[in-house]
């Protein structure tokens, strides 16, 4: 079923429908192939999207850029020095004022109100590029990769491995739209925020699917088909570091910890990964990594929400 998402705001991956999830998984797909196949699709011809940075990014940036222009549009990137954020001007009136210049806008920061404080009052659609409390984008290219490489979803199982993080509660709720079993493994109290939690068992008891906290990372593993970590400090944590290294060092993705789960289970970092801390480069390398495909997957999963929603 076609649904219309013309206008629809990315902000949490749970104010979405599982038809508008599959929806854009699907124009993804259709997307990478036929780029794949060297053919172009334009269909933002004309069309520009403002990028503000208060954070730096690698992936984020490179892929909407990238993407935008693939579709036919223009990317504006303003970062944090760019705009008047900082002389007073508040985000209200910059959100109206870029949607008088703009077709959409996507923002990468720190503070999850301030992405839906700039959706509230924008006339146009606006995609959360990362923020401290979700990543929505990404946890969306992860489960079209966990498609892409097995052929479905639903009934599988992903184990998160880690920090509790904007990228567990955004795989929380992903998962929970397209009915995986998802499992979050985590120090005790580094667990994800409880509202999440709540929000993915409930739609996961309409998916199918199923939400498990788990403070036991070798138990949760087992006949796991996804393994997935993240960093152990986010950015804004490195003073806490040291501190996290050692709580977090039983959590470490490795050999062992892979050798607990199914033959062939696939392993997922979203990147940059810190090679030695949360994960071992042999890991990292090795045949169950399927990390880069994810970051690839960036660039098709995002032009399908920006031809979606622009």
């Amino acid at each position: 079923m076609t649904v219309c998402m013309r206008g629809k705001d990315i902000v949490s991956v749970y104010d979405l429908t599982p038809e508008e999830v599959w929806q854009t998984l699907k124009l993804a797909e259709t997307f990478k192939l036929r780029q794949k196949a060297g053919l172009m699709d334009r269909p933002l011809a004309g069309k520009t999207l403002a990028m503000i940075f208060h954070k730096p990014s690698t992936r984020t940036r490179v892929s909407f850029e990238v993407g935008i222009w693939q579709l036919g549009g223009y990317a504006l990137y303003l970062g944090a020095s760019d705009l008047q954020l900082r002389r007073g001007e508040t985000l209200a009136d910059t959100a109206r004022t870029l949607s008088g210049y703009v077709d959409g806008i996507m923002i990468r920061t720190f503070a999850h109100d301030d992405v839906v404080e700039l959706a509230r009052y924008a006339t146009v659609p606006v995609i959360n590029g990362l923020t401290d409390y979700l990543h929505p984008c990404q946890a969306l290219t992860d489960i079209f990769t966990i498609a892409e490489k097995r052929g479905r979803l639903t009934g599988l199982k992903l184990v998160y491995v880690g920090d509790g993080n904007n990228v567990a509660n955004a795989l929380l709720h992903a998962g929970a739209k397209v009915g995986l079993q998802v499992v979050v493994a985590t120090p005790e109290g580094h667990e994800p925020d409880q509202r999440v939690v709540a929000e993915a068992r409930q739609d996961a008891s309409r998916t199918g699917g199923s939400v498990e906290l788990s403070n036991r990372p070798r138990e949760a593993v087992r006949e796991a088909d996804v393994i997935y970590t993240d960093v152990w400090a986010s950015m804004g944590q490195e003073a806490e570091e040291a501190q996290r290294k050692r709580i977090f060092q039983p959590f470490q993705v490795n050999q062992s910890l892979i050798s607990a789960a199914r033959p062939d289970v696939l392993f997922m970092h979203c990147l940059p990964a810190h090679r030695g801390d949360e994960v071992t480069d042999e890991v990292v390398d090795g045949p169950h990594s399927i990390v880069f495909d994810q970051a690839e997957n960036r660039l098709h999963l995002q032009k399908a929400l920006m031809a979606l929603v622009m």
